[in-house]
This record gives C-alpha cells, structure tokens and sequence, in this order.
C-alpha cells in the first residue's frame, strides 16, 4: 500500500478561483490544485527557492518540484489552448498564520498584529463586517457584493466605510474581510465552509441575523445580539456559495480520485 501524501500548508484560500478565456469559455476547464497554487505563489510571485517553499509548506523539495512542474502544465494548457482555469480541491490545510518561517506576506497574522496593537495602547478595537445591500443585512453570505465595515474603540461607533467584494464564493469575502483587518461578522445565511474559514481566520462569527445593519452592530455592541444558527442554515440552504471549502485541518483521511481528489479531514 502506498504511503498517504503529507497534507500541503497554505497561508490562506486564494482570493480569485476561475479565470476565463474571451471566447471558448465552453471548452472543459482546467483545475488547478490549491497546493498547486500555492506553489506557483511561493516561487514564481514571491521568488522563493524550492527549498524555502518547501520549508513553509512542510513537504519535501522533491515534492514540491513535482507539483511545480504539474501546475505549471496545467496553467500552460489553459493559456495555450485557451481553456477555463478553476482554482480548487487538492490536499491542504490552512495555517492560520501559525507558521513562524512564513517569508511572504500573512493575512491571517496582520490581523491579530493588528488586535494586539491596539491592546498595547489601552484601547479597545474592532472592525465589525455586515454583508449589506440597501443598508440591510444580506441574507447570502457568499453571494454579497458589499460589506459595511464598522470600526469600533472602546465599544463605540467612530467611522464606517463600505468595501466592495465582488464575485461569489466564500474565499473572496475572506480575502477582502482580513484585508480590512475585520475581526467580527454579523451576517444571515451562511455555509459550513465560510464559518470553517471565518473561524480559523480568529474572526468572531454573529449568524442567523437580518434587519437593518446599524441595528445589529449597536445591539452586538450593547451584548444583545446572539448567533441564530438555524435561520442561518435555513436561509442559506439550497444556495451555490462558490468554492474553497475542501481543505485540510489537523487530521486528515485523505482519499485519491485522480482529478477529482479531495481531502476530507477532522479536527
């Protein structure tokens, strides 16, 4: 029996997962790994040497050399033959900014310098996030094309601006979420996979929640809002919330299905 693959760490889900031709958007896609993607990541945008890549993804430099050469394959393909290219699946977990060698630039690290930061000067902060559209709480995470962000010291209201999170899929709502230092979100419905990556990204996490935005923060701020999970179920149930849910955490049963490969783990 073959040896199982060691799971492949990555700093986050990427922020963009499908890229499409300008004609012959029909052809079949090509999928490109999340660890494959990191590779290219580490080595061809952040210059790293296979070594140091293989350092910060805990695998081999072997490995890492095979991967490499496979990604670049597909990306070729993609470019040459003018296919779709999708970002997802592999064998990977997240790292949660735990990593102490990470060469490159760590969301998930920024953000709790960031709460830290502002610990050192006695004061409070947060940046509270609500899904909106029309200054009311969006009812479909994943789908959300605005987040109102509140910033909040010593439990009061000073500024709000509202950031844009074009496309769907939780990974790109993560993305801009850790870019803006968010710590809390108050949303409605929501999925299994953005709550896994909410919560391993430190963010708190209010579900199951509508009306208007300002009401929910100011009644977060006051300690009367609590998560309602089974609306928040019920309002996402049955809604395509995009991609970037199948990855790694710190046990792993991983199973091989050649292009389909998916690695489905427990805490």
């Amino acid at each position: 029996m073959p040896k199982p693959s060691r799971c492949r760490r990555v700093c986050a889900e990427p922020a963009f997962r499908t890229f499409l031709p300008g004609c012959n958007r029909n052809a079949l896609a090509v999928t490109l790994f999340v660890d494959e993607y990191e590779v290219i990541r580490l080595v061809d945008f952040e210059k790293q040497t296979h070594e140091q890549c293989a350092q910060q993804m805990e695998i081999s430099r072997t490995t890492v050399t095979e991967i490499y050469e496979k990604a670049r394959f597909k990306i070729a393909d993609a470019i040459v033959n003018g296919k779709p290219l999708v970002i997802e699946g592999g064998h990977y977990r997240i790292c949660r900014g735990t990593s102490h060698d990470c060469r490159g630039k760590c969301r998930f690290k920024q953000s709790c310098q960031s709460c830290r930061d502002s610990k050192l000067h006695g004061e409070l902060k947060m940046k509270i996030a609500v899904p909106v559209k029309n200054e009311m709480i969006y009812q479909h995470f994943g789908m959300a094309s605005q987040f109102k962000v509140y910033d909040v010291v010593n439990n009061q209201i000073v500024q709000t601006e509202t950031i844009q999170s074009d496309g769907r899929g939780h990974g790109l709502k993560l993305a801009a979420l850790l870019d803006n230092a968010v710590t809390v979100v108050i949303c409605g419905g929501i999925g299994e996979g953005a709550i896994e990556g909410l919560t391993q990204a430190g963010i708190e996490l209010v579900v199951g929640i509508s009306g208007e935005a300002d009401e929910a923060v100011n009644a977060y701020l006051a300690g009367g809002l609590q998560s309602n999970t089974e609306a928040a179920c019920s309002k996402h149930h049955g809604q395509g919330h995009g991609h970037g849910h199948d990855h790694c955490g710190e046990h792993c049963d991983c199973h091989s299905g050649g292009e389909n490969h998916q690695c489905h783990c427990s805490k």
